[in-house]
């Protein structure tokens, strides 16, 4: 493994643990020549998956993206990191169980909310936003009126 400092290619394991339940391992190393410690992450290769978008065109599925967005709707709110990659594992899990190698974006966003409403309803609504691409501030409204109807029930 290159060590990210250096870029020298001999390192040494330090410590192992099990990550993401079971599904990864976390690898802190020492870089043999600077001393640089650093993690890795090994986990199971997983058979591409292509994402369908809304505009017809295709890409490879990716965890960053959706870290990405929930991480950009949760900035500035009580939403830590671990509950965020958490949020990014439950989405993945339940992507790759639905089978197949292809799933619409919608239903990732769709997934993604389903979680979102009830971790934070702030960044629900900012994710909602940009996801639902709400075109003008009566669609913004009813998005919002529907959370507090459900907050009420």
């Amino acid at each position: 493994m290159k060590c990210p400092q250096c870029h020298n290619n001999s390192s040494r394991v330090v410590d192992s643990r099990p990550a993401d339940d079971g599904h990864a391992i976390r690898r802190r190393r020492e870089c043999e020549q600077c001393g640089y410690r650093f993690t890795t992450f090994e986990r199971i290769e997983v058979i591409p998956l292509l994402v369908i978008k809304r505009n017809g065109t295709r890409e490879e599925f990716s965890r960053d993206k959706i870290l990405r967005g929930i991480m950009r709707a949760a900035e500035k709110r009580p939403v830590g990191m671990d509950e965020i990659t958490k949020i990014v594992d439950q989405v993945e899990a339940k992507v790759r169980a639905v089978g197949g190698n292809e799933i619409s974006s919608q239903a990732i966003g769709q997934y993604i909310m389903d979680i979102l409403v009830d971790v934070d309803e702030i960044t629900y609504i900012r994710f909602a936003s940009v996801y639902r691409q709400f075109k003008d501030m009566r669609a913004f409204a009813d998005e919002l009126n529907e959370l507090m109807d459900r907050e009420h029930h």
